[in-house]
């Protein structure tokens, strides 16, 4: 919320009409309590590659590409491929340049995962709209928090089902 009412603040400044991104900013979803996911999990489903963000007992699932999926397994384990994908790349850019990626949060707008990915650039905070998958494989790389409201989590969180552990 504070990264939005700050980039409002600089359109404002710039001349820019605000209005739409200031109730954009007031939204349900942007004023609802904050979760912030423990874990990332990618896996494989009958619909293909599916990223789990995990957090209080749930899991929320967001389809994805391969490349994405295999961005973002590689970025959890820390496996570096012969050749650096976008999100290596982007990472690489960002970083020579002194930028980091702080956050990104996640919102569910009609049935779409939308990304709202927070970069750093010394004194410069901006907030860039992304597809959930681009800001999740990023905010990974850069070790940042993934936080999503705690009405995505109640809506489209699924309860994780304990595993018991095999006996003999």
């Amino acid at each position: 919320m504070m990264a939005c009412k700050q980039f409002v603040l600089s359109l404002f400044f710039l001349g820019v009409l605000a209005l739409p991104i200031a109730q954009a900013c007031a939204s349900p979803s942007a004023t609802s309590e904050q979760v912030t996911i423990t874990d990332v999990k990618v896996r494989m489903s009958d619909h293909g590659p599916v990223v789990l963000l995990q957090a209080e007992g749930k899991a929320i699932p967001i389809f994805v590409d391969v490349t994405v999926a295999v961005s973002i397994q590689g970025a959890l384990n820390g496996d570096r491929l012969p050749r650096p994908m976008s999100h290596d790349l982007m990472h690489t850019i960002l970083e020579s340049y002194g930028g980091k990626v702080t956050q990104t949060v996640i919102t569910l707008k009609s049935g779409i995962y939308y990304g709202a990915l927070t970069v750093a650039f010394q004194e410069n905070v901006k907030v860039f709209d992304s597809r959930s998958s681009d800001s999740i494989a990023l905010a990974i790389h850069f070790k940042a928090p993934i936080i999503v409201g705690r009405d995505v989590l109640n809506s489209a969180g699924k309860v994780l089902e304990e595993r018991k552990p095999d006996t003999l």
